[in-house]
């Protein structure tokens, strides 16, 4: 329950208009609490390659959803690194 509650407040958080389900800003947050959240479970799995695997594909989208964004929108994106502790 407790991450259903952090996905609705990231959702609430980053998205653009009431029915937003896919902007770039709302799928690098949600990309950025998955990758936080299989960073715990290292911790406590160190040998699951499998999931490490998955880690580095959901790091790929967020890097290319950062460039785009970056591209188009550059103060938007200082603001959403800034806001989600990613980066510099």
């Amino acid at each position: 329950m407790e991450a259903i509650n952090k996905i609705a407040t990231i959702k609430a958080q980053y998205k653009q208009h009431e029915t937003d389900t896919g902007s770039v800003e709302l799928q690098i947050a949600l990309l950025t609490h998955e990758i936080n959240t299989l960073n715990l479970h290292f911790k406590a799995h160190p040998h699951d390659f499998g999931s490490k695997r998955g880690q580095l594909v959901k790091v790929g989208r967020r890097q290319s959803f950062l460039s785009y964004i970056k591209k188009n929108k550059p103060a938007k994106y200082k603001e959403l690194i800034s806001s989600l502790g990613i980066r510099k």
